[in-house]
């Protein structure tokens, strides 16, 4: 032994070697220690870290219920051979199939993709995810739900990696959007019948700012039509505004009437003219209204073209005023005209003079030649007269062959030296008649005037008329004057209505 060797007394060699046993179970029990303290240790880490993977669990399970099984979305995973393993309450509440329907198998896809093409279009794209690592965003697909209603939901989808990063399967992310893309389609087809509308207009639609230029901010196809512009040469005064080809005698009254419609807090409501393109006036009825968009005061209305119907009213209007005949005026008008005209004489002390006119001899004219021939001469009679009277003056068909000047502003004088020119003229002038040659005729006129024979309306025609018997009576072809009033207190003529 080495101790042995070294230590020749045999006490002290039993000594030492004492205490080399001693230093080999004092490091020993060391090393013992050392080592139950490293196994405690290993054995607290791995508690703590089983205690750390339970919490980590529990907070999984949480996140899962309270934000995977309770969000608004659809939420399921797929594993690499396409079977369900999550399947959130979004996803029963959209499909209305139940969790233990559809976890770990294949068959649901049968049941929300009944058709074998378009279920094998579906499978496909998640190929495609699961294969060629393709994100899919917005992917859209329709569903068949349990009860049988098509619903469409839109995917945001990518693959799932485990902790070695490999491939796991899909998470997919889907919102059902059927009521959207039904009110999208509803939108759509609400604005293809408006630019439907807006293009068969018997007008044009518009909006405009409120301002005395009225430039547009939108304009519809109609505009074409109506004015010979196209719509964008009103938008934002491009060539034009539109204030500039509304009527010059119109564009107060228009102006006007949006101011009034406006403080009132209505709706306005106008007729005027517009100038067209090619020069000619169109007749248009607007109806409005005021209305502010973010801030901004516009005008939003209507224009229709009513000229077609403002020609029939100004017919009817002639024809309510005029004889079918000859065009004069009829007895009617005559009557209001000479009723406003005494007024305004009464008023403003001026004078005003009436012819009265007979055609002499028409019955033989009418015998001979027929009723035909007979409105051929009151017809040429009338538009004979009218070349020889101011514009301001008024003529009629009384009635018959009677006929009736108003002169307005006229004395005794001026509307005697008219009649005796009348008179002349109408002798010199040959008559024509259909089939026959021409004939001669004359008229006999009988003159009165306000307030000189006639206080009244009503005297004032039996003047008129009773010079006019006298002329016929003293042998026709002439003019005679009335007999003058007696004095009068010039009250204001009485009407004849």
């Amino acid at each position: 032994m080495v101790l042995g060797a070294w230590i020749q007394d045999s006490e002290l060699l039993r000594h030492a070697q004492l205490g080399k046993d001693l230093v080999f179970v004092l490091a020993s029990a060391l090393a013992l220690l050392m080592l139950l303290r490293h196994n405690h240790q290993r054995h607290s880490e791995h508690r703590l870290q089983d205690a750390a993977q339970r919490t980590e669990l529990r907070v999984l399970s949480q996140f899962r219920e309270s934000i995977i099984d309770n969000a608004h979305v659809w939420i399921n995973t797929l594993d690499q051979h396409g079977q369900v393993t999550v399947w959130n309450q979004a996803a029963e509440r959209i499909t209305g199939y139940g969790r233990e329907e559809v976890l770990n198998h294949r068959r649901i896809w049968e049941w929300l993709y009944p058709d074998p093409d378009y279920r094998a279009w579906v499978y496909s794209r998640v190929d495609d995810m699961l294969v060629r690592d393709q994100v899919v965003s917005g992917f859209e697909s329709r569903i068949h739900a349990k009860d049988g209603t098509i619903k469409i939901i839109t995917w945001n989808s990518g693959r799932l990696y485990d902790e070695q990063g490999k491939i796991n399967g899909l998470i997919a992310i889907g919102r059902d959007v059927t009521e959207h893309k039904c009110a999208e389609k509803a939108l759509i087809e609400r604005e293809r019948q408006l630019a439907t509308l807006m293009a068969n207009l018997p007008g044009m639609a518009y909006r405009c700012h409120d301002e005395p230029l009225w430039t547009m901010k939108f304009v519809s196809q109609g505009c074409q039509r109506l004015t010979g512009h196209q719509p964008e040469d009103f938008v934002d005064n491009q060539r034009l505004s539109f204030a500039s080809i509304i009527h010059k005698d119109d564009r107060e009254q228009v102006a006007s009437e949006v101011a009034l419609a406006q403080a009132e807090g209505r709706p306005f409501a106008i007729e005027y003219r517009i100038r067209h393109q090619d020069g000619h006036d169109v007749w248009v009825w607007e109806q409005g209204q005021a209305a502010e968009i973010d801030g901004t005061h516009f005008l939003e209305g209507i224009l229709i073209d009513i000229s077609e119907r403002k020609r029939m009213e100004q017919a009817l209007e002639q024809m309510a005023i005029r004889d079918p005949l000859t065009g004069l005026y009829n007895r009617r008008e005559l009557e209001q005209q000479l009723n406003a005209e005494l007024a305004s004489a009464h008023r403003y002390q001026h004078t005003v003079g009436l012819i009265w006119i007979d055609v002499d001899h028409f019955k033989s004219v009418n015998d001979r030649f027929g009723h035909l021939a007979g409105d051929a001469v009151l017809c040429q009679l009338s538009g004979l007269l009218q070349e020889q009277v101011r514009a301001a003056d008024y003529i009629a068909r009384y009635g018959g062959e009677e006929l009736a000047i108003v002169l307005p502003e006229s004395d005794t004088r001026d509307t005697q030296q008219l009649a005796e020119r009348l008179c002349e003229k109408v002798a010199r002038t040959p008559m024509q008649i259909p089939g026959h040659a021409p004939i001669s005729i004359t008229i006999s006129l009988g003159v009165a005037t306000y307030p000189t024979d006639a206080a009244t309306t009503k005297t004032l025609f039996q003047a008129a008329d009773q010079a006019l018997y006298t002329a016929k009576q003293q042998g026709r072809n002439r003019v005679h004057l009335a007999t003058p009033a007696p004095p009068h207190d010039h009250q204001p003529p009485e009407s004849l209505a």
